[in-house]
């Protein structure tokens, strides 16, 4: 079964919005056993709309179209499958009377723009939208059946894992049973952990795909059929023992979810103190609910006044070894630990860039502490060539993989063959 995307709008195809809707969609195929053949992004002008559907629907057995189903006159996506396919735009009344109905509980009237949402191509298949205005339809043009779903993300996710999925099950029998395992690694490229993996046999009917996204790579091994399964377990522990260190999750897709989840597992409280990551270690726990049952706080101590005058690092410290130093990320964990009574305090220090570094403490210099009240481990890591962004989201890494470690009673610093350690220190009680 070939699977093709199509994503449509201008703001897409210009990049003034990143189409984070593709990379869900392919993520969430691959998740299920299937694979996306192609993606094409065009934009929002009927003749080329129209071309592309005519075009890929010749190659292709299923084509999800993401957007162009708005109430505005850019929104073509419906005209366009419809002179594509050669028939004209319908009154759907079943969802003219179901908008009218969702404007009405909200005491307003249905604009007249949003009846353009209740024309679909004659002959198509309405795919319910349960949370937004714009209606779904589906449409078999050529070889391919034409799946249309609006841009907007929480609707197109939700259209996708109650409609799309169940639809291709249903009309192509995607029935084997299949098995999914995500192992997630810090500190390693893609191609040094293949090529870690390149001695171990892979059974029959086991894939494996790697999807890099900085500061990770994810390792996703696959299994169709019931032997591919019986033997899953058994290479996954092979995968792990092969890879040691490099594994920091294979239960959740971030770093941030297995600390928060063990932090809540242990019931052990936590503490924060950020200056060039700047709230964002924090933030990574807080998405997450529950996370208040754990964390005391976060602060963002970005000047050296702060951190003198809320976590109590001594002045005579900052004088003699400055603000990026493993001294003073220490003084941070200890403070932080001591003001909010906590059982762990991690800290961070750094210079992110572009700007900001000298021949000493070069650009990308950061220090991380990690505190538990009775000794401090810290390390200075050196992230070259990174964006200002990209440091601060691999220094957040580092810091949960200390006490994600340190939770799981191993050494909190370990080596990552990716990562440059400039400095490490481990002190006793502060």
């Amino acid at each position: 079964m070939k699977i093709e995307m199509i994503s449509t709008g201008e703001e897409v195809l210009s990049g003034q919005i990143v189409d984070t809707n593709a990379a869900w969609f392919a993520n969430t195929l691959m998740d299920n056993g299937l694979e996306l053949q192609r993606r094409t992004t065009v934009g929002d002008r009927l003749e080329d709309l129209i071309e592309i559907f005519q075009e890929r629907s010749e190659l292709a057995d299923v084509i999800l179209v993401n957007g162009g189903l708005g109430p505005t006159s850019d929104d073509l996506s419906a005209e366009a499958a419809a002179e594509a396919l050669g028939v004209n735009l319908v009154e759907h009344s079943g969802w003219l009377e179901h908008l009218e109905g969702w404007f009405a509980k909200r005491g307003r009237k249905m604009p007249e723009s949003n009846y353009k949402q209740c024309l679909l191509p004659d002959s198509s298949i309405l795919v319910d939208n349960p949370v937004g205005s714009a209606p779904g339809f589906r449409l078999k043009l050529n070889n391919a059946w034409l799946f249309f779903t609006p841009g907007v993300p929480f609707e197109f996710k939700r259209m996708v894992e109650e409609q799309f999925l169940p639809f291709l099950h249903d009309t192509f029998g995607v029935s084997d049973p299949t098995r999914l395992a995500k192992l997630v690694t810090i500190g390693h490229g893609e191609s040094t952990l293949a090529d870690q993996l390149l001695a171990l046999p892979v059974p029959a009917g086991i894939t494996l795909g790697y999807r890099p996204s900085p500061p990770i790579v994810e390792i996703k091994v696959f299994a169709r059929g019931d032997a591919a399964i019986a033997v899953m377990d058994d290479y996954v522990h092979a995968v792990k023992r092969t890879l040691g260190t490099a594994i920091v999750t294979d239960r959740f897709s971030s770093i941030a979810e297995e600390v928060h989840t063990l932090l809540v597992e242990q019931k052990q409280t936590l503490a924060i103190a950020e200056s060039c990551t700047g709230g964002m270690l924090t933030s990574q726990l807080v998405e997450f609910p529950g996370s208040s049952d754990y964390l005391l706080g976060g602060l963002v101590t970005y000047a050296n006044a702060a951190k003198v005058n809320i976590l109590g690092v001594a002045a005579d410290t900052l004088a003699a070894h400055g603000a990026v130093s493993l001294q003073t990320a220490a003084e941070m964990a200890i403070g932080a630990r001591r003001q909010l009574g906590s059982d762990f305090a991690l800290a961070t220090t750094g210079i992110a860039g572009p700007d900001g570094g000298t021949e000493d403490k070069p650009v990308g210099l950061v220090v991380i502490a990690l505190y538990d009240g009775e000794q401090c481990w810290v390390q200075a890591v050196r992230l070259v060539n990174r964006t200002r962004t990209l440091v601060r989201i691999m220094s957040c890494a580092v810091a949960h993989d200390m006490m994600r470690r340190r939770l799981l009673g191993e050494n909190p610093i370990v080596d990552y063959p990716f990562i440059e350690r400039r400095d490490m220190q481990v002190l006793g009680p502060g």
